[in-house]
């Protein structure tokens, strides 16, 4: 076999499940992500509801996980990996080692045990394991005779502590030398917070991820000006607005941008001269009282993520951190309100079905598929009051892509077996994606100096990986550059 070499187990006949092994040559290997399998894609041939948790690969020569990010669809599996037997190090960023620790509690406590001990020896074994790499550092994996191989991880400006990956294979013996790119999840050039992902200097080989493969974002100002154009609409029904929101990275967006809407806002009211006493009045509609609109966070996950990403400021863009300066807090801000216990969840629910105050909900899972989004949307998908908006991908299988697909169309969604009409509004507004768009993942390829040889595209449905693809094909055709494009399956 010619090394290096790359074996998918994951992510390349979807968006999830994201796996891939490095083999450097026969005893060395390297596991980039483990991530859980969501919605259909919870096996290879798209079985909803089929099993796929448990590694079904060979760990002989892998040496040492890499972790892009930890978003359960990349890190998911670890607790299946390390019960399989692996025994190398899990390296990632600085903010991933302090994230991955409760990501990888409440994988344990859904997947394996809730008994406190168990728990806790289990966490000590994952903090043991956890080697925190600072971005732009080269990490020396292997240093032998026959092969040297080192790591760097890269801001991908997708969540809190994300990375792309490059690789270095060096083989002295025969003097060949190989980089090797795994792009991980990009994020979009303009998300809030984070810094945007800057293309790397080369790659021979680049592994990069197509979720929005196949079509654009449209820009930030437009995007958070329909969002508000959007509340408003669904507020003035005195209603309760529902985002299923993933407990981190959406949601501190989300958090982010609505602070600032809420800021301009009372701004706006500020400046507003009272009219003259010889102009009629003219009658006017109810006012949103946005300056006390509660926004509800009812997610212990993601609260504990949000506080996160409140200590580890020092990793926000310079727009973000403009603002702490200017006394404001985009995390933490007055109209904030979290819920945590289970009880005080169901209080909440009962309170916003039962009354006719405004307010925003942003509960977790992300895809609706699970935890306490499961029980507002079972209160209120029966009353056109409400609305439901989606800002984020919704994977095929998932409820979330039933409410998406078919509530426009008075259709109907199952949880636990009951079937509830849809009849609130639903809207989406997929520029909130923390993903990059198609102009995010050429420009990722074009804007290095020595464009890669090779690019596996992964992590995508079939359009956006095919659309993709011919794009950079064509990119490469204008510059009269040659490159193998390959769209991998299963292995």
């Amino acid at each position: 076999m010619r090394y290096p070499s790359i074996i998918h187990h994951g992510a390349v006949t979807g968006v999830t499940g994201s796996c891939h092994q490095l083999q450097m040559d026969d005893e060395h290997a390297l596991l980039i992500d483990c991530g859980l399998f969501q919605g259909a894609e919870t096996s290879p041939e798209g079985r909803a509801g089929a099993a796929k948790l448990a590694i079904d690969f060979s760990l002989d020569g892998i040496k040492a996980l890499v972790a892009t990010h930890v978003h359960i669809d990349h890190v998911g599996r670890i607790p299946y990996l390390l019960a399989a037997g692996f025994k190398g190090p899990i390296l990632c960023s600085e903010p991933s080692a302090k994230l991955l620790p409760i990501v990888l509690e409440d994988a344990f406590k859904l997947g394996f045990s809730r008994d406190q001990k168990q728990v806790e020896r289990y966490l000590k074994l994952i903090e043991q394991r956890i080697v925190a790499l600072p971005y732009k550092q080269w990490f020396t994996l292997i240093d032998t005779k026959q092969l040297s191989a080192r790591i760097r991880l890269q801001r991908a400006g997708h969540i809190l502590g994300s990375a792309y990956v490059e690789v270095d294979l060096q083989y002295p013996e025969t003097g060949e030398k190989k980089r090797i790119v795994f792009s991980g999840d990009l994020g979009a050039p303009h998300a809030p917070i984070l810094p945007a992902p800057k293309a790397p200097y080369k790659a021979d080989v680049l592994v990069i991820e197509s979720t929005y493969g196949d079509r654009l974002h449209e820009d930030r100002r437009s995007r958070r000006a329909r969002l508000e154009k959007v509340l408003e609409h669904a507020l003035s029904n005195q209603g309760t607005v529902l985002i299923p929101a993933f407990s981190i990275g959406r949601t501190q967006e989300l958090l982010y941008e609505l602070e600032d809407i809420i800021h301009r806002r009372a701004l706006r009211a500020s400046a507003k001269t009272q009219p003259s006493a010889s102009m009629p009045k003219a009658s006017k509609a109810p006012v949103l009282d946005w300056a006390n609109l509660p926004i509800i966070l009812d997610s212990p996950l993601a609260s504990r993520f949000t506080s996160v990403y409140r200590e580890l400021d020092q990793f926000w863009d310079a727009e973000a951190r403009a603002r702490l300066v200017k006394g404001r807090n985009p995390l933490a801000f007055r109209n904030l309100l979290t819920v945590d216990s289970h009880q005080a969840h169901l209080a909440m629910v009962n309170r916003l079905v039962q009354t006719t105050q405004p307010a925003i909900v942003i509960a977790g899972n992300g895809m609706c598929s699970s935890g306490r989004i499961v029980n507002y949307l079972k209160a209120m998908l029966g009353d056109e009051r409400h609305d439901v908006l989606f800002v984020g991908y919704q994977a095929e299988g998932t409820p979330g892509r039933q409410i998406q697909r078919f509530g426009s169309r008075s259709g109907y969604v199952e949880f636990d077996g009951q079937r509830y009409d849809i009849r609130p509004h639903v809207h989406t507004i997929g520029g909130y994606s923390a993903h990059a768009d198609q102009k995010g993942l050429v420009s990722f390829v074009t804007r290095m100096t020595h464009w890669p040889s090779e690019i596996r595209i992964v992590h995508g449905e079939p359009q956006a990986k095919a659309l993709l693809a011919e794009f950079l094909c064509k990119c490469y055709q204008a510059q009269g550059r040659c490159v193998s494009v390959a769209v991998p399956e299963l292995l």
